[in-house]
């Protein structure tokens, strides 16, 4: 990503050329094989929330945090490094870490000095890659999703240890799990069905309708709530609008009601943001607890602290995952199978990075879990 940017989805990326220094102790250089295309892009291309150019001081970024590598060389130096050339390995995004090994900056978005995987070749600390399971099960397109997976994980089990703060024996399958749309709100829905819990979600197309009632969710058509959204600046004035908005609010808020039996939702993935926030709120059940670890659609958001104190509500709000639970988190997907269903990805060609980044900007994309290929395995 370089230069001024125009305004259009790709329009801040450029193919060029880029140099990097020899490889330091404890550095490995790598290759690309498959890049998830995650939100973190989207907003860097946007330049929203920041300008991460401006933010690292650098005129070129080269993005890309999460995907499959082939390690080419490796200088260990006196280091303890545990990859060796050849190891297929799943890039970690951590740049800068807090006291307690969470992500306090994001390798190749707002960390200065990092190369991210839009690129043939590019370097990295080798203690950032988790090397796949031997004799793996799955394919390195499933493998390349894991970023929505690993957040998921880190996210629910956090909801969840709050809710049970305030629910402590009730049974799940009295409650129901809600989310927006989306790969990781998917991922986590999958593991609120594996503890228990009814599961519900929205979707916007007849392909991801169909795809959650594959895998056991019950899907919700966001089509049937066409103005449930909060009016645009431009809509604000437009009572129409405003009345239009609040139909679609009762009825989507009647759905939940059916679905959770008059008592609303116990945990709300709510990764979209200030557009649907208060009727995330709305239909919070008591004790119920709304968790986040994204920012699709606008961050600055507001709630009455009385009324959300008095419902008891749970605010959770998480970001990446701890470090050292990596191998643990990539070690369950292996043994259970709680990775991307076959099939479910769509690739872009490298050569087709800007029509991928259009794409994803307007939710042309069907699948979850959109990747690029940048070297053949």
């Amino acid at each position: 990503m370089a230069g001024p940017y125009n305004g259009e989805p790709g329009g801040a990326l450029l193919r060029d050329r880029f140099t990097f220094g020899p490889l330091e102790e404890g550095e490995a250089l790598v290759e690309p094989i498959l890049g998830s295309w995650e939100a973190n892009i989207d907003h860097a291309l946007a330049r929203s929330p920041i300008d991460v150019c401006s933010s690292r001081g650098e005129e070129t970024v080269v993005l890309g945090n999460l995907g499959v590598v082939r390690v080419l060389k490796v200088n260990a130096g006196s280091r303890d490094v545990q990859v060796r050339e050849g190891d297929l390995c799943l890039l970690m995004p951590f740049g800068k870490l807090d006291r307690f090994d969470y992500a306090e900056l994001a390798y190749a978005y707002d960390c200065p000095g990092t190369i991210g995987l839009l690129a043939k070749r590019s370097k990295l600390d080798a203690r950032l890659l988790l090397p796949i399971p031997e004799g793996t099960a799955y394919s390195l397109p499933q493998w390349a999703a894991y970023g929505r997976y690993f957040t998921a994980w880190d996210n629910w089990h956090k909801a969840y240890g709050c809710w049970r703060t305030q629910v402590a024996d009730d049974d799940p399958a009295n409650h129901l799990v809600f989310g927006w749309g989306g790969g990781v709100a998917f991922a986590e829905l999958l593991l609120a069905k594996r503890a228990g819990f009814r599961v519900a979600m929205t979707a916007g197309s007849d392909e991801r309708v169909a795809f959650l009632r594959e895998n056991g969710i019950i899907p919700v058509d966001r089509r049937r709530f066409p103005a449930l959204s909060l009016p645009t600046r431009e809509e604000r004035a437009d009572r129409e609008r405003h009345q239009r908005r609040r139909i679609s609010m009762e009825d989507f808020l009647g759905v939940v009601q059916e679905l959770s039996d008059g008592h609303g939702v116990a945990v709300f993935v709510d990764n979209i943001g200030e557009p649907l926030y208060d009727v995330t709120l709305r239909a919070l059940a008591r004790e119920g607890v709304v968790t986040t670890c994204g920012w699709k659609a606008g961050m600055r958001l507001s709630h009455l602290r009385g009324a959300e104190s008095i419902s008891r509500h749970i605010h959770v709000n998480t970001h990446v995952w701890r470090l050292p639970d990596s191998p643990g988190i990539r070690d369950f997907q292996e043994a259970e199978g709680w990775i991307p269903p076959e099939g479910s990805e769509v690739i872009y060609d490298f050569d087709r990075v800007p029509e991928l980044a259009d794409d994803y900007a307007h939710a042309r994309i069907g699948s979850y879990f959109p990747l690029y290929r940048v070297n053949p395995l």
